[in-house]
């Protein structure tokens, strides 16, 4: 009796152990991408992004595609502050962002700024870019991120739009995530502090 019982209460634990690890496998259909969540405004309490999984691994070495299919490094900015927007052509918010960060760029581009909008909404989302480009007059660079940069910035948080802004050193200033009544302020602070650092 005792040996039927204890064959029951594990064919009950294996049969358990299996329908939660079938039920933790097909959590999220992986045919129906997950739009990127979109918020209007930022958290309290913004936190930088984690340090790169790999410890080889640095910031510098990552970056993005521009349109005409030129791959760029975040170190090729060294020297300039510079704005990374990541945004999609469908969020609100995002759009919303675009006439300051329009603005910031036709401000400060001769001081050594740049401004890159680096889309995130998914490759349907990429062939809208040029037209989201004329809709807004958009004229500084928009782009395709690596997967390593995505991953390495937004791994707290993927919501967008998300707003970095690093100085000449490549050190980060600030960390925006939406985009709502105070944030062109809080952006202007930013870039004006990234701008006061001398070039390396």
């Amino acid at each position: 009796m005792k040996q039927l019982l204890k064959y029951r209460f594990l064919c009950a634990v294996a049969l358990l152990g299996g329908l939660l690890f079938l039920a933790s496998c097909n959590a999220t259909d992986v045919t129906t991408p997950a739009k990127t969540p979109v918020v209007s405004a930022p958290p309290a309490n913004t936190t930088y992004p984690m340090p790169p999984v790999n410890p080889m691994s640095s910031i510098n070495n990552m970056g993005w595609t521009l349109a005409d299919g030129k791959h760029t490094l975040f170190s090729e900015y060294k020297g300039k502050a510079l704005v990374l927007d990541f945004y999609a052509t469908w969020c609100e918010p995002c759009r919303k962002s675009v006439p300051h960060l329009i603005g910031l760029q036709k401000k400060y581009e001769t001081q050594g700024f740049q401004v890159i909008g680096l889309n995130v909404g998914g490759p349907e989302d990429e062939e809208k870019i040029p037209g989201f480009a004329r809709e807004l007059g958009i004229h500084y660079p928009l782009a395709i991120p690596d997967e390593e940069l995505v991953t390495f910035l937004l791994s707290d948080s993927d919501a967008i739009p998300q707003t970095f802004v690093f100085d000449r050193e490549g050190k980060l200033v600030d960390r925006l995530i939406g985009f709502g009544p105070s944030s062109g302020a809080r952006i202007d602070a930013a870039v004006e502090s990234a701008l006061k650092t001398t070039t390396p």
